[in-house]
């Protein structure tokens, strides 16, 4: 049986695939164009003429990465209350790792740096963290520069979202860590008046969002 087209779709799809996996299972080092092409079933020759590369290929796999988050994040909907919008996309940050664990290892296992910075672009899975966080502080809810609370923010979710993809945290522990330490870490950030406000309680239920 001949190897499929080094230009065809559907072996770019599956290069990123197998690449994503081997990234995310295995040392940078030790992924080569050729283990990646012989887990794919075609040739090195496709690497090269579908994406120049390792390092070409190495970007396709960071950028579906950024842009499934991306998609997952920017598909929360706003709300009038910024609290519930930041837990709202904690929560979602967290369903796209936990469906999508190789490309999380691989977005946040030493392929792709990702922090939270002053310079936020378009495509940035942070860029709707930061807005709700800006409307927080804004409306004297949270108190802090924005980038400082996304920062912690992801921390909390990062160590989270990681400990439950290695199995540390079963599914039922997981659940019930997941709101009360968000809130917790929210509630660090809180601003005196907003201590008791719907959102920061010290109860383990997510905030409800107001129409």
């Amino acid at each position: 049986m001949g190897r499929p087209r080094t230009n065809d779709e559907t072996v770019k799809e599956r290069l990123v695939e197998c690449a994503t996996e081997l990234l995310a299972t295995r040392p940078q080092e030790s992924v080569t164009v050729r283990a990646v092409a012989t887990a794919a079933g075609t040739s090195t020759a496709a690497v090269y003429s579908l994406f120049g590369g390792k390092d070409g290929l190495i970007g396709a796999v960071r950028g579906a990465a950024v842009l499934g988050l991306f998609q997952a994040v920017t598909a929360v909907p706003t709300s009038e209350d910024p609290l519930a919008d930041i837990y709202a996309l904690a929560a979602a940050y967290r369903r796209w790792g936990c469906e999508h664990r190789h490309l999380y290892s691989v977005l946040f296992g030493g392929v792709q740096a990702f922090e939270p910075s002053e310079a936020v672009g378009a495509s940035d899975p942070i860029r709707p963290l930061i807005a709700a966080i800006d409307r927080a502080v804004k409306e004297s809810v949270l108190d802090g520069r924005a980038t400082s609370i996304a920062l912690s923010l992801w921390v909390t979710l990062h160590g989270l979202v990681t400990l439950e993809l290695a199995g540390a945290l079963d599914a039922p522990t997981a659940q019930t860590a997941f709101p009360s330490t968000i809130h917790a870490t929210l509630r660090g950030w809180a601003t005196p008046a907003a201590g008791t406000r719907q959102g920061l309680s010290a109860d383990d239920g997510p905030p409800s969002r107001r129409p």
